[in-house]
């Protein structure tokens, strides 16, 4: 009988060890399937939207960077799109039927040499920094005043709504930079283009072209890059952001050049014209500007130069996305009170 006890204790102690044993296994792995779904969790939030947030200086610093860098990259692309899209202000057709991507790069080469790819970088630079601090910086500021203006904080998620308020958003801030930073813009394209530099030339005329011009490019850019990137993040969680921002910042680029090129090429016309003692052209505005292009030029002058324009823009506007989210990342991890 005593031996049956001390059986029956010993054995009603081993199942209380085992249990408990079981118990503390199930906790440790309930733990760490809660920590595996919090850091997922954590890892999806932060690839939503222009995440994460980080305090006003370093917003700026990420788009002043950002902008500087993609320009800098791009800078000779960028210098043949500007020449290819003044040179219907030349009188001599047969330059105009002749001209081309590769004999313009050789001809800048041969004459004036392969640093000549940068001349103007500097007031590039000096341009863009500020340019995409407040783009970048102002897009944010408008998107979350339109969605509490609006009551749309409980819309989000819903792609009509989230088009309008980035396409919005994105005009107002493309505005707001351009107005900004518009004397600045003037004194790159003189250098690009191998004129005079006068601050006292800026035209009414010429700052209507950017609102017209620059609103809508990057209104389009932002709505784009908004919508591919969240369908793709949609499709393909896992793909790396910096990748995802790379890829569908090209694909805004190409859509936005393509959509605003012949406005930003009657804004060079209209920046130029009167530079270096040659003869005003384009006196009637806009609409005449553009009736002369087309006249004189045919529909293809609207478009003279995309073609350097989409290999500026296919990386340019990728790496302005790409470095601005990746600073971000890294500037959310220092403490601000700004």
């Amino acid at each position: 009988m005593n031996m049956e006890a001390r059986v029956g204790v010993v054995v009603e102690g081993g199942q209380r060890a085992l249990n408990s044993a079981h118990g503390t296994v199930v906790d440790a792995g309930a733990r760490k399937f809660l920590q595996q779904q919090q850091q997922q969790q954590h890892e999806h939030s932060s690839k939503q939207g222009l995440n994460p947030q980080i305090g006003t200086v370093q917003q700026l610093l990420a788009g002043g960077i950002a902008g500087a860098f993609s320009k800098t990259c791009t800078a000779p692309l960028a210098r043949l799109t500007i020449l290819f899209q003044v040179q219907g202000m030349q009188s001599d057709v047969s330059a105009l039927s002749k001209a081309s991507i590769w004999r313009e790069a050789s001809r800048i080469i041969n004459e004036e040499g392969f640093k000549a790819f940068w001349k103007g970088n500097l007031v590039t630079i000096a341009h863009r920094l500020p340019y995409t601090a407040v783009n970048f910086y102002a897009y944010e500021r408008y998107k979350s005043f339109l969605q509490s203006t609006l009551c749309l904080e409980n819309q989000r998620g819903k792609a009509g709504v989230d088009l309008g308020v980035h396409f919005v958003g994105g005009g107002l801030a493309g505005m707001t930079a351009a107005s900004a930073t518009y004397p600045l813009d003037l004194v790159r394209t003189r250098l690009a283009a191998q004129f005079l530099i006068s601050l006292s030339l800026i035209a009414a005329a010429a700052m209507q072209c950017v609102m017209q011009g620059v609103g809508p490019s990057i209104a389009i850019s932002f709505s784009v890059y908004e919508s591919l990137r969240s369908y793709w993040q949609l499709q393909r969680p896992d793909d790396s952001t910096i990748m995802v921002s790379l890829a569908c910042g090209s694909l805004s680029g190409i859509a936005s050049s393509t959509a605003t090129f012949p406005i930003d090429l009657v804004r060079r016309r209209m920046q130029l014209e009167g530079a270096a003692g040659r003869a005003r052209v384009y006196k009637t505005g806009l609409a005449g500007t553009f009736r002369r292009i087309i006249h004189s030029e045919g529909l293809r002058g609207l478009y003279r130069g995309i073609l350097p324009e989409y290999y500026k823009v296919v990386p340019g506007v990728g790496i302005v996305f790409m470095t601005y989210e990746t600073l971000k990342m890294l500037l959310s991890s220092i403490p601000t009170g700004y």
